[in-house]
């Protein structure tokens, strides 16, 4: 890992999002909890944000563009990365996970809070049955060609583009993040879009006098991508 982040490795029956909640409080900033699986790269950071919890949220997306740049970077040549907003990652349209994010349930939205948990999940390795078809939303970083890049490289890959996502904030503001992230989201022609102070997705239509708003929280309370019942990005 990059110098800033401590590694937490749990076995392949642990859950990096809902440890990295657990450990926060005490574990502090740049926690990355990993899990050992090679079907999927499962990990999650802790942050400490320094604004109040409604604008730090937006730290999802700076999350968001760490997790598709960390994919880009061990991609075929001519593959299209996308985002479903604001969550799911698709490329060349077959669904390969995603981010979430976490906060104390106690945390007020107008004061800083404790911690932030980004936590991101990629099929790296298909294990159903690969005949044409099966499962035509769904795709996995080996059926893609990304050769030798697993759970490992994906997470260490993520890490160092994080970095380079805050950063960018700190220098340039949010709106550098904000760019990235929205000329990343899938099917957004014909649309004028923005990001918010809290986060929320406006979008308006070429020619249209209405916005219409995305809320983030609400957005972010059941994972788009997640299948609860299998523990992993949807089939």
């Amino acid at each position: 890992m990059p110098p800033p982040f401590t590694l937490v490795r749990l076995r392949e029956s642990g859950d990096a999002f809902a440890h990295a909640c657990r450990i926060a409080p005490e574990s502090g900033a740049g926690t990355l909890v990993y899990v050992g699986r090679f079907d999927l790269a499962e990990f999650a950071v802790v942050l400490e944000p320094d604004e109040p919890l409604s604008t730090a949220r937006r730290a999802f997306y700076a999350g968001m563009v760490a997790l598709t740049d960390a994919l880009r970077a061990y991609a075929p040549p001519n593959k299209v990365i996308t985002i479903d907003w604001p969550d799911a990652i698709r490329i060349d349209g077959g669904l390969v996970g995603g981010g979430r994010m976490g906060w104390p349930s106690s945390a007020n939205e107008d004061e800083p809070t404790a911690w932030l948990v980004f936590g991101a999940m990629i099929r790296t390795v298909a294990m159903t049955d690969p005949g044409a078809g099966v499962h035509p939303l769904a795709s996995a970083l080996d059926e893609e060609g990304f050769g030798e890049a697993g759970a490992v490289q994906v997470t260490e890959s993520f890490a160092r583009y994080l970095m380079r996502a805050i950063d960018g904030w700190r220098v340039d503001g949010f709106d550098s993040v904000a760019r990235d992230y929205l000329g990343r989201l899938a099917r957004a022609r014909q649309r004028l879009l923005r990001i918010d102070d809290r986060g929320d997705l406006l979008t308006r239509r070429l020619g249209a006098d209405t916005t219409e708003r995305n809320g983030l929280v609400k957005a972010l309370a059941a994972p788009s991508w997640l299948d609860p019942t299998i523990g992993g990005p949807r089939l």
